[in-house]
């Protein structure tokens, strides 16, 4: 037989060398299927003290950390959950998924320090679901994350979750398995703890690129409640949303579940509320006014009669200014731990498909870095978004204070969130106390970008779990 020709072999030698790194990679990105958060990535200490132990040691269970395991709750609410076909009034039928028929699911309404009781039956949703308690700072063994906090409860399961209302507020709750499908296609409703008599609730939501609020299309009127009505708006959507009000001033009361210090008045200007978040309205409604949600034929008249009608306001309230200061409560200056957590994106595999792909300090899910702190410290955390989107960034459990944005200390009232909108080529610092022991997904609350890869977890060192992502439960958070 005659050996090849030569230029035969300078294709076959070419041909491995582009092929052998590229399926170096293509298996280097295969994510596993039955993964412990405890084995994920490596341990940044924050140049912090390590533990004397591995981050994967055996320590106190997650299933340990509980809410009241006994006495009455003041609120109790059973949520069966399904697939089915359902109504958005204005808009029609939709395929999607309900709690107890309806999307969004029950409102749940509790007073500051009420035992609250959510017993959650999955009644045919195929993959799963749990619920996550948005915003609400709740033990970790209640927080309603699949493969991290709990098993996603399968057709024909139930999961009960027990938790103290301590921190009165505007929340909302969700699915937090396959949430970036779950999520947009119905599974969210709203917690409120320590309503008033003169409250709405404005919470705003897309069912396949039809925006809607409280699950109606289109102008949606109520009564207003008073002379001054208190309007709670959330974003449910995985992007960030202007809100404005017509015919009227306002002042902005709360963000996230926590009070501005002496908000002032405004006039002609917007506010945005990112993705997952929420903010607090005071507007004077003894005549009609209108909420504007983001632009478009979805808005929300407050009162009788005629509402002024207009475009989204030119400027927009800067929460970094806004209010009046006052003490944190805190000493960022003493911060234990000081954490980067830098958005990138390149092009390569996850888990083996081709793409451009988010990284945290320069690696992909799941070798990304695992925040490790513990209990009490006090941690700063620089926040730099460098992938040429808007990442709204959402860290379970806790909230955190912005000390500045791209080098500019806040002036304002103490801004504490949850879910923080950093727009490409921003860099936010915060901070906050490690006080509440866990493990803590800390991810982007665009839905779509968590799933892709733009997630990690704060671990508290001695805190252990046992739920794997993947697995016999097959646990997808994201």
């Amino acid at each position: 037989m005659r050996p090849p020709p030569r230029r035969a072999l300078i294709a076959i030698v070419a041909t491995v060398v582009v092929l052998a790194p590229l399926a170096f990679f293509w298996q280097r990105s295969l994510v596993p299927n039955d993964l412990s958060p405890m084995q994920m990535g490596y341990a940044d200490h924050g140049g912090g003290p390590a533990a004397t132990h591995q981050h994967h040691a055996t320590g106190t269970d997650v299933r340990q950390l509980t809410g009241p395991a006994t006495g009455k709750p003041a609120v109790a609410v059973e949520l069966v959950a399904r697939k089915e076909r359902f109504d958005i009034p204005g808009r029609g039928q939709t395929d999607g998924y309900t709690l107890n028929h309806t999307s969004p699911g029950p409102r749940i309404v509790a007073r500051q320090g009420d035992l609250v009781e959510i017993t959650l039956r999955n009644e045919n949703i195929p993959e799963g679901i749990t619920l996550h308690w948005h915003g609400v700072d709740v033990p970790n063994a209640e927080d309603g994350v699949a493969g991290v906090t709990q098993d996603a409860v399968r057709p024909g399961g139930s999961h009960v979750y027990r938790f103290v209302a301590e921190d009165a507020g505007t929340y909302w709750y969700h699915s937090h398995q396959v949430s970036h499908e779950q999520v947009r296609k119905g599974l969210y409703g709203v917690l409120v703890i320590q309503p008033t008599p003169a409250d709405v609730v404005a919470a705003v939501h897309t069912y396949d690129k039809v925006r809607t609020v409280n699950g109606e299309y289109g102008e949606r009127r109520v009564k207003a409640p008073g002379p001054v009505t208190r309007v709670r708006v959330i974003n449910t959507d995985n992007g960030p949303m202007a809100i404005w009000v017509d015919g009227a001033p306002y002042q902005v009361l709360a963000v996230d579940g926590t009070d501005i210090n002496a908000p002032t008045q405004v006039e002609n200007k917007a506010i945005l509320v990112t993705a997952g978040g929420r903010i607090d309205l005071e507007v004077p409604t003894r005549q009609a006014v209108r909420i504007g949600l983001g632009g478009g034929p979805t808005t929300l008249v407050i009162g009788d009669g005629d509402a002024p009608s207009g475009p989204e306001p030119g400027e927009r309230v800067d929460l970094l200014t806004y209010g009046t200061p006052k003490p944190l409560g805190l000493d960022p200056a003493k911060a234990t731990r000081s954490f980067r957590y830098e958005i990138g994106r390149r092009p390569g595999f996850f888990d083996g498909k081709p793409g451009l792909w988010w990284t945290i300090n320069g690696h992909q899910f799941p070798d990304v870095p695992m925040f490790m702190v513990n209990e009490g410290e006090v941690v700063r955390m620089t926040i730099k978004n460098g992938s040429g989107q808007v990442h709204p960034m959402h860290l379970h459990g806790h909230h955190v204070v912005v000390l500045s944005r791209n080098g500019v200390p806040a002036s304002g009232s103490p801004w504490w969130t949850d879910s923080l909108n950093v727009e490409d080529k921003e860099t936010y610092e915060v901070a906050f106390v490690a006080d509440n022991p866990g493990i803590w997904v800390d991810h982007c609350h665009n839905l779509p970008h968590a799933a892709e890869g733009l997630i990690t977890h704060l671990m508290y060192n001695g805190v252990t779990t046992g739920f794997r992502l993947g697995g016999a439960a097959d646990n997808q958070p994201e």
